[in-house]
């Protein structure tokens, strides 16, 4: 098992920035892909941004690429996204997830997820 705990969310005005952090506890943190997904009101959860075991490789989803950057450090055993020039379309609940594959988009290759954190952009 791996426990995921977001925080950093909140209410920030349109280009503004926020970063977001995950702490991850149990099964060993460098074992895992780590993603983040959001999801906005009446929407799907989708994909935003990964990162590999060692964090030498990431992948963005178009919509983020350029403003936002995902790292982690296995030290303290936590991803982090940095969210620069945010948008009102940003706003969403945003997860980390951990995977047992290298990077993934797709939602359905992540085993672990954390309970979300609320990200508002206002106009």
């Amino acid at each position: 098992q791996v426990q995921l705990v977001e925080s950093g969310g909140g209410l920030v005005q349109a280009g503004g920035s926020l970063r977001l952090s995950c702490a991850a506890s149990g099964r060993t943190f460098s074992n895992y892909g780590m993603g983040w997904f959001r999801q906005a009101p009446g929407k799907e959860r989708e994909f935003v941004a990964a990162i590999s075991r060692s964090g030498g490789s990431t992948y963005y989803a178009d919509s983020v690429k350029g403003r936002f950057t995902i790292s982690r450090d296995n030290a303290k055993n936590a991803v982090y996204l940095q969210m620069n020039s945010l948008k009102p379309e940003d706003t969403a609940v945003y997860y980390c997830a951990a995977s047992p594959f290298v990077i993934q988009v797709q939602s359905s290759e992540y085993d672990y997820w954390g309970q979300g954190t609320q990200v508002t952009v206002s106009s």
